[in-house]
């Protein structure tokens, strides 16, 4: 099922991200957090690249396997890192062979080394050209991704995130989720913008349960989401605490998911960070109120 045909259905629509293992272990616990996942009965899941593309053949195998051998539909994420047009339109061809109909488009991450993207020889520079090179081909529904307080390289912030939405929109992009947030007035204040410029697709908000802090930490630093000062206040004396620190995350995310809904949201996409049990426990208290 398409992603544009799951968005415009009823909600909530809660969904997944998963990042594909380096090693085979990783990937054998990584399939036991998808059947634990299998609960919440998410509306799709999606699978990461590593950074620069570097687990691209992981990737396409775990996303086909999903749709082989499980009753969730994937979407596999596609990015401009270190491909031809050529390189592209062979792997597209491969995912629309095993019938998967739901791409992320994505310009990508440096890879490993790199200060800064840099296109390859023959393929896009900006996700909005990727978008516009899978639309062409017809077939896929297309999720793309934003920064609701602007992307880390945005020179202008949250203005270029609206301006370059709306292109990708214009491409042929379907819906959008959105970097993680933990001050959901920054969303709102980044929906009201976009659609003021036009855009019309669903945006769907990222949600990150903090289950260590540490890690949180570096994260937001890297992907330039805001940290409030009442939350670190309330984590930073204990980030030595792990089970204090899930349990006020789960707190943190639980309420965090029930004003969004509450204020015109109807779908949420997960971090997972290939674990289930933080997702699911948000989940389950959504849905028993």
């Amino acid at each position: 099922m398409k992603l544009s045909d799951i968005l415009a259905g009823p909600g909530p629509h809660f969904s997944c991200e998963f990042f594909p293992p380096k090693t085979d272990k990783g990937e054998e616990n990584l399939w036991q957090c998808i059947q634990e996942l299998a609960v919440i009965d998410p509306a799709y899941v999606s699978v990461t690249y590593g950074a620069g593309g570097s687990t691209q053949d992981r990737t396409k195998r775990i996303v086909t396997r999903i749709k082989r051998e499980t009753n969730l539909e994937p979407v596999a994420h596609l990015t401009c890192v270190g491909a031809t047009k050529e390189q592209l339109g062979e792997l597209l061809d491969e995912y629309s062979a095993a019938g998967i109909e739901n791409i992320l488009a994505l310009r990508g991450d440096p890879p490993e080394g790199m200060d800064h993207f840099q296109a390859t020889a023959g393929g896009f520079s900006h996700a909005s050209d990727l978008v516009r090179f899978i639309r062409d081909r017809d077939g896929f529904s297309i999720g793309v991704a934003s920064y609701p307080e602007g992307h880390p390289e945005s020179k202008n912030g949250v203005d270029d995130d609206i301006r370059f939405l709306k292109l990708k929109q214009d491409h042929g992009a379907d819906a959008v989720i959105t970097q993680y947030f933990f001050d959901n007035e920054s969303f709102y204040r980044f929906r009201d913008l976009a659609v003021a410029s036009g855009v019309t697709i669903p945006l769907v908000p990222g949600i990150m349960p903090i289950t260590n802090f540490d890690q949180i930490e570096r994260f937001s630093a890297m992907c330039g989401a805001t940290i409030p000062a009442w939350l670190h206040a309330r984590l930073d004396p204990l980030r030595g605490d792990l089970e204090a620190v899930k349990a006020i995350g789960l707190e943190v995310a639980t309420e965090q998911c029930r004003d969004l809904l509450a204020n015109g949201v109807t779908a949420l996409h997960f971090y997972t960070l290939n674990k289930s049990e933080a997702t699911i426990a948000v989940c389950n208290n959504l849905r028993t109120g």
